[in-house]
């Protein structure tokens, strides 16, 4: 397909729109737009984050079960692809942008680098 075509009217407007939007995932146009993100399905972002989850299961069931001065250290994530600024409300290294509470943004945790999660969140996720 020549692209000069949409210039010769050839080609329409919604058609090369339609073309550029159904692009497979590996194109050089996704590759420039979303950089290592592009070969990341939604899969593999589940898989990863699973992976996460039992590593931190793992850890917490170690934490609770073993002596006060022999406590493992907490397990790394898997690495995440990086994500340029305003793709899909995400920023670099694939987490969503922090939630805001109502005194502002909850500052991040010490150990990682992520916002530090309330009691209640915790709470809420384990049930």
């Amino acid at each position: 397909m020549d692209l000069l075509d949409w210039h010769r009217d050839r080609l329409s407007a919604r058609r090369l729109s339609v073309l550029v939007k159904h692009l497979p995932r590996d194109s050089a146009l996704n590759r420039e737009l979303h950089g290592e993100g592009a070969d990341w399905s939604v899969t593999d972002h589940l898989l990863a984050a699973a992976v996460d989850h039992l590593a931190a299961a793992n850890w917490m069931f170690a934490c609770v079960n073993s002596d006060e001065g022999d406590q493992p250290e907490a397990p790394t994530p898997v690495p995440r692809p990086e994500y340029r600024e305003g793709d899909d409300g995400e920023t670099d290294g694939g987490e969503p942008d922090a939630p805001e509470t109502a005194a502002g943004p909850r500052p991040p945790d010490a150990s990682n680098g992520r916002p530090a999660l309330s009691p209640s969140q915790l709470a809420h996720f384990f049930g």
